[in-house]
């Protein structure tokens, strides 16, 4: 085996070229950005540190990093999918192969750059390639896990006196019902960003060559119907009839459908990966919104935001179809007119009802905006209303129950009339051409009728023109119902497009825990700071320095309104200063990017601003700390939750921490959903906790146990409280 794996292998101190090449070799088309080599620190780092530097390492080239962890009996399916990737090789391997080459006993990696399905594609750090067996690497995977029992199979096997032939498949199968629910660190995958350039996407799901095909499809399309009126037009200008003519002619239309067949394939695959690359982004985008960007915005607005996300990929698609197909039928129109008997005279008469079809079109997407937005002013409303439905019951009176309801429906009522007016326009361009079409032909007829046939070629051009403009009219009602569409999600999308924050300074774990044990230093420190909330409103900061040293406990009390919280949010880099020095560890918020801050500042906010998910108990209080769970996780968990005193909650619950809460799941009492936000800021066991206001649900003997969970298992914090 180590013979095997010596040529294979990766030092871990040559991971940041790894990412480079496998990058290359997996067409991911990263940003032009040469990554230095891992530091030392981190050659013996957990995989947790290792991966962050990792994926900060890959952030500048707009790609991301992404653990892979598998149950055992998933592995090789995770093998077959997960390429391009960094695979990390198991301690005792590794162990072997260096007391072979006498080397230290450091991480070694395999590049996993293509995927089969019996077979992978390993990278040599020479630059070949080696085809290796997926049940192989399986194994190599899976040898830390699989050794133990090695040994106890055979004398098991022996002993109950298995064929050899049939040894492999017990070995499996009993290896698989004893590990199934193992977990194995299997390392790295390498993929884009979900914010990345929109046609470096697609050009990695190969989309560029079924929308080559589905251009040339109804380009195919169009010229087989012009083929069919062709040898119709023959065949009956001839004066006799024909057979071979009628022949010919269904053998055209027979053309059209494997045509039709393939248009319809690949507008279901570009459907399918578009869509893909649009979900993606609009998660992306929503976890990439500043809290400012929606602090103003109610339940109506995100329900609208939810809906019109789900409408923009279906009229895109559609809208985009139509469009296409209106513009080439429009140019094929163009051009069989301009064969006819009208000539010029048609040829005019289409671009001039061209420009009119456009400017319906337009006014058909200013009135179709008007409407949207009156709509979704009765739909936020409404939703506030329900929402609000049982503190208006108790606090306002009946009778203003429905004020101004009665002009926000008038005014909606008019937009509607007048939105079904225009389309009533729209939809008469078509007759319209069909109209003019027909004068056009009535002029040469009266001049020269004796060209029957070039009148035919005119009618025949007339009678496409209409179908293109049917097409267009379509493809304009779903590309403007689109337009308005975007507008709600737009910010969504722009979010996703932020560059992520580059994060070249990893702290680690044990290096923080050894600045720790040796001296109290300061861990958070402010000095000066300025912050507003608008550029021109008044400052909520002014010039607030403040050091916190490793293991302080730290009470912050005010009034309302007096900046206690936006200090809070802050100090969590939630918000970032105006002006001011603002240092975690030494660094600032730049140099350890928004992410590594909030790993090591966490923060529960004001009750209002915190909230409980519908999922899992387990997931509301571990969703900061990793998803799914290890069982060592669960465990803590369930210890701080008994120290809090959320243990008799746990007892009631029928599925104790797999009971599904929220607002369609069990109902948390105020005091609990504080202590649940309380449990979950705790478990992310993070160097500075902040609680905002936290306790001030709590009865006595609640926010005894409480705080004395809190102080017993934060390693430094700060309270919010009220005098």
């Amino acid at each position: 085996m180590t013979s095997e794996l010596d040529p294979l292998t990766w030092h871990v101190s040559r991971l940041g070229e790894l990412i480079e090449v496998l990058a290359q070799k997996g067409r991911l088309y990263p940003k032009a950005k040469e990554i230095p080599p891992v530091p030392e620190q981190l050659w013996h780092a957990d995989s947790e540190d290792l991966g962050r530097w990792l994926d900060s390492a890959a952030s500048g080239m707009g790609l991301e990093v992404e653990p892979i962890d598998a149950v055992y009996t998933d592995v090789e399916e995770m093998v077959r999918n997960a390429a391009p990737a960094i695979l990390k090789l198991p301690r005792d391997i590794v162990s072997t192969t260096q007391m072979v080459l006498g080397e230290e006993n450091d991480s070694l990696y395999l590049a996993l750059v293509g995927c089969g399905k019996s077979k992978v594609s390993i990278l040599r750090p020479d630059g070949a390639v080696r085809k290796i067996a997926v049940e192989k690497l399986r194994h190599w995977l899976c040898y830390n896990n699989e050794a133990p029992f090695s040994e106890s199979l055979d004398e098991l096997l022996t002993e109950t006196e298995v064929p050899e032939e049939r040894r492999d498949r017990v070995r499996k199968a009993i290896l698989r019902e004893q590990l199934s629910a193992v977990k194995i660190d299997s390392g790295w995958m390498l993929r884009q960003s979900p914010g990345m350039n929109l046609w470096d996407q697609m050009r990695t799901q190969r989309l560029y060559k079924p929308l080559i095909i589905l251009l040339l499809s109804q380009f195919g399309q169009q010229t087989v119907g012009i083929l069919s009126w062709w040898l119709i037009g023959m065949g009956v200008f001839q004066g006799h009839f024909e057979w071979a003519w009628l022949w010919a002619w269904a053998l055209v239309l027979f053309t059209t459908i494997p045509l039709q067949l393939l248009t319809s394939q690949v507008q279901n695959q570009i459907s399918i990966g578009t869509g893909a690359i649009f979900k993606q982004r609009l998660l992306y985008g929503v976890l990439k919104l500043e809290p400012e960007e929606i602090r103003d915005q109610g339940a109506g607005q995100f329900l609208s935001r939810v809906m019109e996300s789900s409408a923009v990929e279906m009229l895109a698609l559609s809208g985009g179809f139509l469009a296409v197909m209106a513009v080439m039928q429009l140019g094929w129109a163009g051009w069989v007119l301009s064969q006819g008997a009208g000539g010029a005279l048609h040829m005019l008469l289409l671009f001039i009802w061209v420009l009119v079809a456009f400017v319906s079109g337009w006014r058909f997407y200013r009135s179709i905006l008007d409407w949207t937005d009156a709509y979704r002013n009765m739909t936020n409303e409404l939703v506030e209303g329900m929402v609000g439905h049982r503190t208006r019951l108790a606090q306002q009176d009946y009778n203003h129950w429905h004020d101004e309801e009665d002009a926000r429906l008038d005014r909606y009522l008019q937009l509607t009339v007048h939105q079904s007016g225009i389309s009533m326009q729209l939809g008469f361009i078509p007759r319209g051409w069909m109209i003019l079409g027909m004068v056009g032909i009535a002029l040469p007829l009266i001049a020269a009728p004796e060209s029957i046939p070039a009148l035919a070629i005119s009618l025949g051009g007339v009678m496409l023109a209409s179908q293109a403009f049917t097409s267009f009219i379509t493809g304009v009602q779903s590309i403007s119902s689109l337009l308005v569409s975007m507008e709600q999600i737009r910010p969504l999308l722009q979010a996703s497009s932020r560059p992520r924050d580059s994060q070249p300074v990893v702290i680690t774990k044990d290096s923080v825990d050894g600045v720790e044990k040796e001296t109290k230093e300061v861990i958070l420190l402010t000095r000066d700071i300025n912050f507003r909330y608008r550029s021109h409103g008044r400052l909520v900061l002014r010039d607030c320095s403040l050091a916190v040293r490793t293991g302080d406990r730290i009470l912050l009390e005010g009034p309302s309104g007096g900046g206690k919280s936006t200090l809070a949010s802050v100090l969590a880099g939630l918000r970032v200063p105006e002006s001011g020095l603002l240092l975690l560890h030494g660094y600032d918020q730049k140099t350890l990017g928004r992410e590594g801050w909030q790993r090591r500042v966490v923060s529960a906010p004001q009750f209002q601003e915190n909230h409980v998910f519908t999922g899992t108990f387990a997931f509301n209080l571990l969703m900061g700390r990793r998803w799914p769970p290890y069982p060592v996780d669960l465990q803590e968990a369930e210890e701080i939750c008994h120290e809090l005193g959320l243990g008799e909650l746990l007892e009631r619950m029928p599925s104790k921490f797999q009971q599904m809460v929220g607002e369609s799941g069990w109902q948390l009492s105020h005091g609990e959903q504080s202590r649940l936000f309380i449990a979950r800021a705790l478990l992310q066991n993070s160097d500075v906790i902040i609680l905002d206001e936290s306790f001030g649900a709590l009865d006595p003997e609640n926010l005894k146990r409480a705080m004395q969970c809190v102080l017993n298992r934060a390693k430094t914090l700060i309270v919010i409280a009220h005098p």
